[in-house]
């Protein structure tokens, strides 16, 4: 049994018209606020995903050894955003070259990461993820991993849009505001009115 049939699985319930895509890139809570800001993204979810600990806490999360990393769901229309769209703010709102690390959150928990849910996900991904390296637009190599769905695990309610309701907490001033501002400053076009 490899360790992926080995995974705990979990289903989500995708609203009809919507797509779901994971995504892991450090501290969701940063994540999570630069996605909410996209027109087409109706709705983002923290929580935890990839490992071998069904149902998670934060605290279990942080040591490192579930094997679930940081992440969000995306829900979003596809006639209003696509996924090349989202995967190009995924990859130029983090640092995808360092392996299990963003900034001063170190551990397998903040690794990048695309969760996909079908093969056409897979495809995108992994065709954007090599153009970036032969373009060379990072100084190295992208480590992101793209692996299949296997389990989403919400993380606790005080995670839930974390930046909007603690905006003028020193982390989210100091880590999660200047990847918002760097969204607002390339992506105008994407955002939401």
């Amino acid at each position: 049994m490899n360790l992926e049939q080995a995974l705990p699985k979990t289903t989500v319930e995708i609203p009809a018209g919507l797509e779901l895509i994971t995504l892991g890139a450090g501290c969701f809570w940063c994540t999570e606020a630069v996605f909410q800001r996209l027109e087409g993204v109706e709705k983002v979810v923290s929580g935890y995903s990839g490992g071998i600990i069904p149902n998670p806490s934060y605290k279990q999360i942080c040591t490192g050894t579930t094997g679930h990393a940081e992440v969000i769901n995306v829900f979003f229309d596809p006639k209003k955003i696509s996924l090349e769209n989202l995967l190009e703010v995924f990859w130029a709102t983090h640092d995808p070259t360092t392996l299990n690390r963003q900034g001063g959150d170190v551990g397998p928990q903040y690794r990048s990461a695309i969760f996909y849910n079908d093969e056409s996900q897979k495809e995108i991904a992994s065709k954007l993820k090599a153009d970036l390296n032969a373009k060379k637009v990072f100084e190295k190599p992208i480590v992101t991993e793209i692996t299949a769905f296997t389990n989403f695990y919400p993380a606790e309610n005080y995670h839930q849009d974390y930046y909007n309701q603690n905006g003028m907490q020193p982390y989210c001033q100091f880590v999660v505001r200047p990847k918002v501002d760097k969204l607002k400053q390339y992506f105008v076009e994407k955002l939401k009115n």
